[in-house]
């Protein structure tokens, strides 16, 4: 069950992420704002051809080879029950949800769509994609830190013999 939510919440965000980008690009022109919350962050349509930060601006398909590989490997993990405390396993949901919408993007726009953009400090526009990420990522740090040790972590015996019996 744990997985089916955390798949549908993924689904339900993704189709948020692509219905705000095809909102914004439809109704907003490239570069102009409209106030979301007034002196707090204002839709504008921003199309960003990098990265975070517009880092490895026009590197389309080598950002669509590595999302799409971070994305196929946290598939993995959540497919083979690695992960199994809820708060990994909604991290996962969170990253590909995030994953995906921004490689829709890039395959079909060659560019990703931005909207929030922060009034109160300067900080880089960003979509919903780009908040499950991080967003995931933050709680997979967590997770990992206080949680995998206790749930989820596998004890191997790493190939040694057992000390009692080596005397």
């Amino acid at each position: 069950m744990l997985y089916v939510c955390s798949a549908l919440l993924a689904a339900a965000l993704l189709g948020l992420d692509q219905w705000l980008k095809h909102y914004v690009t439809v109704n907003i022109p490239l570069g102009e704002a409209q106030p979301l919350l007034p002196g707090v962050v204002e839709l504008r349509t921003v199309h960003n051809y990098g990265a975070a930060w517009s880092s490895f601006s026009g590197m389309r398909w080598v950002l669509v080879a590595v999302t799409s590989l971070i994305v196929l490997a946290v598939a993995v993990v959540l497919v083979r029950r690695i992960v199994r405390h809820p708060l990994g396993v909604v991290s996962g949901a969170l990253i590909i949800s995030g994953g995906v919408g921004n490689i829709a993007d890039r395959i079909r726009l060659g560019y990703v769509v931005d909207m929030f953009n922060l009034e109160f400090i300067h900080y880089p526009v960003f979509n919903v994609a780009d908040c499950c990420i991080v967003g995931g990522a933050v709680l997979a740090v967590v997770y990992y830190l206080w949680f995998y040790e206790k749930y989820d972590k596998r004890e191997g015996h790493h190939g040694r013999a057992d000390s009692q019996s080596n005397g």
